[in-house]
């Protein structure tokens, strides 16, 4: 009994102590991997040349350039406040901002265009089969998702309404109500003329027009006439005719009427771009060898303007 005793003992004191040793090995292999790492990193920075900053700042310098520039027009902005500067300055002083989103908004057009031919007409349906489907259908829900929901914020948000009675007011807001937005949106789905979705949209204005009704004849009237008593004898002949001929005249209303009338508005009509671009990428790509010379053309066209794009941004 004591021997099997004191083995119990032994075996439990040998487990702690291995338990001890396991936890002291790998304390010492935190540290030494802690060592080798600060070893390494001294021997970076000891090395670190001239050569070796400048390739990473080649290599980073769209990166570090975008940050500076935002922290740059940050510091700019919060400087300049006190002063006060006028509209006037202000505008001299945005022009090369004005400049550069010039510069942007001219390469939106071709872009989408080139893009979207280019991407729907590398969908293959008979190899992609449910990809491609999939594929459109999420790009169109998506962009119908986008624009209702930019429609929606701007009718809740409103955004430049405000207090500025100060501000010089170009025109008059016009309301439209929701029926004849979702109609616009769907128009501009389907633009009758390409050339001019380039810089003009559909939308709708409202005119007033004169309408006149007549109103239905009075209870007392009859098919020969007004009832009218008889005329007393002191009247005469024409005064009683001329009495009843105006009895039988009907009443005529008239009223103004608010009626939608076809109008537009200058802007991209980006959506019918889209609605056509896309189309369009999957007949030429349904048409094999023989929308290759088209599918080549704007795949050219798509890598240009993304290079002119580049170097906008640089």
């Amino acid at each position: 009994m004591g021997e099997s005793r004191a083995h119990a003992n032994s075996l439990f004191l040998n487990e702690a102590a291995a338990k001890r040793l396991s936890g002291e090995t790998r304390l010492q292999q935190l540290h030494l991997a802690m060592q080798h790492r600060a070893a390494r990193a001294r021997l970076q920075v000891q090395t670190l040349t001239r050569e070796r900053v400048l390739s990473f700042l080649r290599r980073n310098a769209f990166l570090l350039l975008t940050i500076s520039s935002v922290i740059i027009g940050i510091s700019l902005a919060f400087a300049l406040r006190p002063y006060k500067m006028s509209y006037r300055q202000i505008k001299y002083f945005s022009f090369p901002g004005e400049l550069l989103m010039r510069m942007l908004q001219m390469l939106v057009l071709p872009l989408i265009v080139s893009s979207l031919v280019t991407g729907m007409a590398s969908l293959d349906s008979a190899s992609s089969g449910r990809m491609g489907v999939r594929a459109v259908v999420y790009y169109m829900v998506t962009t119908v998702l986008a624009v209702f929901t930019g429609i929606l914020m701007v009718t809740i948000i409103h955004p430049g309404k405000g207090s500025k009675t100060t501000l010089h007011r170009e025109g008059q807001v016009e309301q439209v109500s929701a029926a004849d937005a979702f109609m616009d949106l769907i128009r501009n789905m389907f633009p009758p003329n390409l050339v001019e979705a380039c810089f003009k949209q559909f939308k709708t204005h409202y005119s007033t027009r004169a309408v006149t009704r007549v109103a239905p004849r009075s209870g007392n009237m009859t098919e020969s006439g007004p009832s009218l008593s008889p005329p007393p004898e002191n009247v005469t002949g024409i005064l009683y005719n001329v009495s009843q001929a105006l009895g039988s005249l009907q009443k005529v209303l008239k009223y103004e009427e608010v009626v939608p009338v076809p109008g537009s508005v200058s802007g991209v009509n980006a959506l019918g771009l889209v609605v056509f671009s896309v189309c369009f990428g999957l007949v030429v790509g349904r048409m094999k060898q023989k929308g290759r010379i088209l599918q080549e053309f704007f795949d050219s066209l798509n890598e240009a303007i993304m290079h002119l794009v580049g170097i906008i941004i640089w």
